[in-house]
């Protein structure tokens, strides 16, 4: 008897309609899904003629669950049949629950309903443009009802200040701090769309880590590092400095080479250089740079792993300086380093199509590519030994 359903599966399957939302939905979207039928599994001819206690046994157990016994849930539809043995008989085919109060008796969720329902009409009293957002996610918005008030607060607060120019600590909305709103971030990301005009939102800024960037808010920025390597360069007898993208896009330092290298321990360690600087520890973000126009008329040189991964920075790096030139990422370098070599990391390799690089470049990065010298070979900028640096500074 196992296999046809029972009292516990028609339960079963209503509980997956209210994890669906579609019950609550439809008191927002007006569209009643009810009545809702569920067609059973049921015994078939042969279970009829051979085991028909069994088959009476589960009516009974149906009928017992069913709102005729009960008062309330699902009504039985019930269809005739014939059997030579058994003869005329009566067997339900479907369970159909009539109304929504039949299934909210069910399923014990009067209570979450009538909240549900409250929080709904206050929130679209204030914000009508979340209608199709409390349809899609119903259960999110009785997920979060006991905080419901202070989003709601939220979201008015950015609806009068759209891209304000704070920093997240500095907004002052009642009975909400910082930690409130970056611990649900991706929540805020969903009603803010919803009911912000375009203008106020950037859609280049995607993901929860971009929530400031998206909504016009303050964030502690990325700093260019950089060190000057001639002590005729320092400015006010400082060498290592951070400094905002633009104000280093302002510097205009009176130097003739400028060295760009990802590892920060590199940068912290290269030589003394004449009219030279070395920036360090940007990876991709070397597009920060590109500001910089004072730096296209330097020579400019930049140092990375030789992997597809470092040949992938390097071509993107040329797409704003396509000048720039690399250095000690040759096939002489790597192969003097063999005892030093690793493995790429197979999820991160390159897999552009690098063409801004030169022949040579393009030689080695497609012999690492295809694991022609090995299986995902790389070598790592801080294994270069510092001879095969000094040889490689220009005069």
């Amino acid at each position: 008897m196992s296999d046809w359903t029972d009292p516990g599966d028609i339960h079963a399957w209503l509980q997956r309609r209210w994890n669906a939302g579609d019950i609550l939905a439809a008191r927002v979207t007006g569209e009643d899904p009810f009545p809702l039928e569920l067609r059973l599994r049921r015994p078939k001819a042969a279970d009829v003629t051979e085991r028909f206690g069994e088959v009476m046994d589960w009516v009974r157990a149906l009928q017992a669950g069913s709102g005729s016994a009960l008062g309330h849930g699902y009504e039985l539809h019930f269809e005739t049949r014939r059997s030579r043995v058994q003869g005329e008989h009566r067997i339900p085919v479907a369970a159909i629950v009539p109304t929504e109060a039949d299934a909210l008796r069910l399923l014990r969720r009067g209570t979450d309903a009538d909240r549900f329902q409250r929080i709904a009409d206050t929130t679209l009293a204030r914000f009508p443009d979340l209608r199709p957002w409390i349809a899609r996610r119903p259960l999110q918005l009785l997920e979060h009802a006991d905080a419901w008030e202070r989003i709601t607060s939220v979201l008015d607060w950015f609806q009068r200040h759209p891209r304000p120019g704070l920093y997240l600590r500095q907004l002052e909305i009642p009975g909400v701090d910082s930690k409130f709103i970056e611990q649900r971030l991706g929540l805020l990301t969903e009603l803010l769309d919803e009911i912000l005009p375009e203008a106020a939102i950037d859609p280049r800024a995607t993901g929860t880590r971009a929530f400031a960037r998206r909504y016009g808010l303050r964030t502690d920025r990325r700093l260019i590092r950089f060190r000057i390597l001639d002590a005729g360069l320092y400015l006010g007898g400082l060498s290592d400095l951070s400094v905002l993208p633009e104000e280093f896009s302002r510097l205009a330092l009176p130097a003739e080479r400028v060295f760009v290298t990802e590892n920060r321990i590199n940068g912290l360690a290269f030589p003394d250089c004449s009219r030279s600087i070395v920036i360090f520890g940007l990876g991709y973000g070397l597009d920060t740079l590109g500001d910089a126009e004072w730096l296209q008329a330097l020579e400019l040189y930049y140092w990375g792993d030789i992997d597809t991964h470092g040949f992938g920075i390097l071509n993107r790096f040329r797409a704003t300086f396509p000048e720039a030139r690399s250095m000690l990422m040759d096939r002489a370098t790597l192969l003097g380093h063999r005892e030093l070599w690793g493995q790429e990391d197979a999820d991160k390799r390159y897999r552009g199509e690098p063409t801004r690089l030169t022949a040579n470049e393009r030689a080695l990065f497609e012999d690492l590519a295809h694991d022609r010298l090995g299986e995902r070979v790389r070598l790592e900028q801080e294994r270069v030994s510092f001879g095969a640096l000094r040889a490689a500074l220009p005069d």
